[in-house]
């Protein structure tokens, strides 16, 4: 089939490369000519692990494209999904659709024959029968569907989840337009991913829900890891122990320095206000959205307090800038708060992250950037991790203690054992556990957490 990605950012260009590495001649359209002339010279205007291969490939074998001019891929497409930015609008928080009604403007202009318009940007409810009345008002002859398809990938793992997916949500309101969206997804059958249709706007709300509520998730476990720390329980242990429960599960019970990124912060934002705009206020999503900007701020002062109750005239490393591992996305990341919080308190900042150190400079400053995670420790007082990345996590601790000027490290992710810490010399700190020595006097080797399974 023949596709066209409206929008080349990191939806799109994961999408158009994955759907192409199905079969389907996809074409990506951006408006930015530096973008389209990066991409066509095999440079990826994100870090995503794998991307610039599956890129190369699909593009060697002349299945995508890429192109500033809409018209052309636009007219032939079977389907042509709109994959620009939905940022939080100043002022107000909603989603700016203005993105949206654009492409939606451009491409009734270019639709000829049965073509399904579909939003893969995450929309609020309702955008699809705005998308629509734009194209029928400007094209009344044209003959198409609005469907949406929500997006459910994570930064990091994205073509996974795109070739793996949990579920394939589709909404539409004709049958045409489910065929030709069941038609693309075909290639996932032998990996039967559950594909759900439903109408338009269930889907649209659908993908608002799901991250409304992973949201919630980290935040509960947050607050989950601030009692522990206050009664002396591990976190990480209580995580395990509500995880095992099949209604809970596992995934995003990791306690840390609070979400970021992309999705989270500006989706649960626009989700608050599309339902004060209904009149259904969601005040559980409300509180979410107001701890984690609090949590985040919260962490600095807790790297303020394992410094002694003072960072002014002190150095601090700090390790990980990104929302996440593997990606080089500053959106919203949690390290914006936490250094914020250091400078106010007169700290001087070094930090290092393997991918995310160019976006962070635009978005920082009075910060100087390492090489490495040890030229980055070398005379500091105090090591804060902040991201989780692989490389942090097997850190040579001599070197690391030799390094720095006082033996001090705030864990922001708990990569580390307390007592391994201990037992090289650190001052250690962690999230929602006890320390070493607390640890030794409230658990002894028959009562320490331990799963066991019968036969």
């Amino acid at each position: 089939m023949r596709v066209a990605m409206i929008g080349s950012g990191y939806v799109g260009l994961v999408s158009g490369a994955c759907f192409a590495d199905f079969g389907h001649e996809v074409c990506c359209v951006d408006v930015d000519p530096a973008k389209i002339a990066a991409l066509q010279a095999g440079r990826m205007p994100i870090y995503e692990p794998g991307l610039a291969e599956l890129v190369a490939k699909n593009v060697r074998e002349g299945r995508l494209t890429f192109t500033t001019a809409l018209a052309e891929p636009v007219a032939c497409a079977d389907a042509v999904f709109i994959a620009v930015g939905t940022p939080s609008r100043r002022g107000d928080g909603h989603a700016d659709l203005s993105y949206v009604h654009q492409a939606a403007r451009d491409i009734a202009a270019a639709l000829r024959g049965y073509t399904v318009v579909v939003t893969k940007s995450t929309v609020p409810v309702g955008t699809g029968d705005e998308v629509e009345r734009i194209i029928r008002e400007a094209r009344p002859d044209a003959r198409f569907d609005v469907a949406s398809n929500p997006e459910f990938l994570r930064e990091g793992a994205a073509i996974a989840d795109f070739k793996r997916p949990d579920r394939i949500v589709i909404g539409a309101e004709s049958e045409p337009a489910v065929d030709v969206m069941t038609a693309l997804y075909r290639p996932l059958y032998l990996n039967q991913a559950p594909l759900l249709v439903t109408s338009r706007r269930t889907a649209e709300l659908t993908k608002y829900a799901a991250n409304a509520f992973l949201a919630t998730k980290i935040t509960f476990i947050n607050e989950i890891a601030d009692l522990c720390e206050r009664v002396g329980a591990n976190v990480q242990d209580v995580a395990r122990g509500i995880g095992l429960d099949n209604r809970i599960g596992s995934k995003f019970l990791h306690a840390g320095p609070g979400y970021g990124g992309s999705c989270f912060p500006k989706d649960t934002l626009a989700l608050i206000k599309t339902a004060q705009d209904y009149a259904a206020p969601i005040r559980l999503v409300e509180t979410v959205a107001s701890v984690n900007e609090q949590r985040k701020r919260a962490m600095g002062r807790k790297v303020i307090a394992a410094c002694g109750g003072s960072v002014r005239g002190k150095r601090i490393a700090i390790l990980g800038l990104t929302f996440k591992p593997n990606t080089d996305d500053m959106r919203d990341a949690p390290s914006l708060s936490v250094i914020g919080a250091l400078q106010d308190g007169g700290a001087e900042i070094r930090a290092y992250d393997p991918e995310g150190m160019e976006a962070a400079k635009a978005l920082l400053s009075g910060v100087g950037y390492a090489g490495d995670p040890y030229a980055c420790a070398e005379g500091a007082d105090a090591l804060v991790i902040v991201t989780e990345w692989d490389m942090f996590r097997a850190l040579d601790l001599t070197r690391l203690k030799s390094l720095l000027k006082a033996p001090v490290i705030v864990d922001l992710r708990n990569v580390y054992r307390p007592d391994d810490m201990k037992q090289n010399g650190f001052q250690y700190h962690s999230i929602g556990r006890p320390d070493a020595a607390e640890q030794a006097d409230a658990v002894s080797d028959t009562t320490a957490p331990r799963l066991i399974t019968t036969p």
